[in-house]
């Protein structure tokens, strides 16, 4: 099938490419500079030139492909209410031009804050709606929208998708400790963060648009819950700094945005995932990675 990407050239995108490509279908990659469409054109997919904000192209894509997979996101966390709101226009934008196709539409989500404290499942409704919501209540819009004839397919990505040359969380929580000279924990570390290898969640992206109605909800999730302060000592390890516990009335000036994602107990399970679609995941752990030393230089931007 015709599949039309965004994020294409992206962490999560650039190694769901190979695989979509790898299964025979036809790619279309959105990329946001030239760089960029040279990842794309190196994966075997076509790149088509566009942000998040050409409402206009990706209307034109998605009418034109049998399948949207949308894993761009603004990943600008001074304005997070600004790429709520870019968000909400995409996927607004994706449901008006699959209305009454059947198309699937597969986005990505995150399991982080579903319901912090307890394990969350893919039972679990999304709790964020509204334009300003986190991910512009995307979850919310799709699945209301689901009797104008799509049928998305919500992919909660775990809060920290590892693997050489991530630039996520784990890099930044990294980045910090290099920073601040100590790799934190908040409290006694005891809060749990779920995680997932980049190889691992490519071929479940792949497995989800093969049979978009066994799973609706889908948990890209390979460990439950790592607890903090086994990550932050694998990132002392690997940043050459000691561990240390911060002070949640510290957390704000010591890890900045990132400390109220860190210091949550925001556990996931994706065991029906695993059921659904025959998933399992074979990449190395978090921790794993830390060891191998996948962080232990800083990552490129």
């Amino acid at each position: 099938m015709r599949v039309f990407v965004t994020g294409a050239s992206g962490w999560i995108g650039s190694a769901t490419l190979p695989e979509l490509v790898a299964a025979g279908h036809e790619v279309a990659g959105m990329a946001r500079s030239e760089h960029s469409a040279a990842k794309v054109r190196a994966a075997g997919a076509t790149p088509v030139l566009g942000d998040l904000d050409a409402l206009d192209t990706i209307r034109e894509q998605a009418a034109a492909a049998d399948a949207v997979i949308h894993l761009g996101f603004k990943h600008d966390f001074s304005d997070m209410a600004g790429a709520a709101r870019t968000e909400r226009a995409v996927m607004e934008t994706f449901v008006d031009a699959l209305e009454g196709t059947g198309k699937p539409l597969l986005f990505a989500s995150g399991v982080a804050m579903l319901t912090p404290g307890r394990l969350a499942t893919e039972e679990d409704p999304a709790p964020f709606s509204g334009p300003e919501a986190p991910r512009g209540g995307a979850e919310a819009l799709a699945f209301a929208a689901a009797d104008r004839g799509i049928r998305p397919v919500a992919l909660r990505f775990a809060p920290t998708v590892h693997g050489h040359g991530d630039h996520g969380f784990t890099a930044t929580l990294t980045a910090i400790a290099r920073e601040k000279g100590v790799a934190g924990y908040v409290g006694d570390g005891s809060n749990r963060w779920p995680a997932v290898h980049r190889s691992d969640v490519a071929r479940l992206i792949g497995l989800a648009l093969e049979d978009p109605d066994a799973a609706r909800v889908v948990h890209a999730v390979a460990e439950e819950g790592v607890e903090a302060r086994a990550i932050a000592e694998g990132i002392g390890a690997a940043a050459g700094v000691p561990v240390a516990s911060i002070d949640p009335v510290d957390v704000q000036s010591h890890f900045g945005w990132i400390g109220m994602f860190f210091g949550a107990d925001i556990p996931a399970s994706s065991a029906l995932t695993r059921a659904r679609l025959g998933w399992e995941p074979v990449g190395p752990t978090l921790l794993e990675d830390l060891a191998d030393g996948a962080y232990s230089a800083p990552a490129a931007a």
